[in-house]
């Protein structure tokens, strides 16, 4: 039985991700800041632990990573991630913020596939993703603005682009992945596919990467992204 662990498991894109593989038989690590609060995560069956992490607390996720030295993880997925201040126009910028924003989601990911590295490594399929976004695309950027999560999601996608050439002669794939503009509490209701769409999609783009493909910026359906 493959194993996956899911970071930011409680709501959205990671709740989606557990509940798909549930239904396909695997064992489901669930982590989440107070995932027991989460009624989506109480209300899943099947082989699921669910687990207290905070994705910024570097000593509890190394702790977490000890905890779990016995488990071979098959699938690491980053997807915990937060958007930032809301307002983060030029002149109006909350420069505190920003850093937290780096913290988790450029730092947090890197930190968090390093201290599960050996657990990845002796697993069937060896596989890291982490989920970035369009707007972290420097071609893709016409519009401006921004400037906290866009800059957030690009260090992400170079922190990530130069693991997957780190781990490339352990045999572990990396996977950079947009999800979409996804109806989430973050996406919002006027984004364009629903979470399980999103989560399909990428499940098959993890499944289906290569060396070639390891490292590249791909949209959900696997279609390339500009960096």
């Amino acid at each position: 039985m493959p194993t996956v662990l899911i970071t930011g498991a409680s709501r959205g894109i990671g709740l989606e991700f557990c509940r798909q593989y549930l239904d396909d038989g695997w064992r489901v690590v669930a982590t989440g800041r107070d995932p027991k609060n989460s009624k989506g995560l109480t209300a899943l069956r099947g082989d699921l632990l669910v687990q207290a992490l905070d994705v910024g607390n570097h000593e509890a996720v190394d702790a977490l990573a000890a905890s779990l030295r016995r488990e071979s993880i098959d699938v690491l997925i980053n997807n915990a991630g937060v958007y930032g201040p809301r307002s983060s126009a030029l002149r109006n910028l909350d420069y505190a913020g920003w850093g937290e924003v780096f913290r988790i989601n450029s730092m947090a990911a890197l930190k968090v596939s390093e201290a599960f590295l050996d657990h990845v490594a002796r697993s069937g399929q060896k596989r890291i993703a982490a989920l970035t976004s369009k707007m972290g695309s420097m071609a893709d950027n016409r519009s401006g603005g921004s400037y906290v999560y866009r800059s957030s999601k690009a260090a992400l996608n170079a922190v990530m682009k130069s693991l997957s050439v780190d781990l490339a002669p352990r045999g572990i794939l990396v996977g950079i992945l947009h999800p979409g503009w996804v109806r989430t509490d973050m996406g919002g209701p006027g984004a364009l596919i629903d979470a399980d769409v999103s989560v399909a999609g990428m499940r098959k783009v993890i499944a289906g990467l290569t060396p070639e493909t390891s490292g590249a910026f791909l949209n959900y359906d696997g279609s390339p992204i500009p960096w």
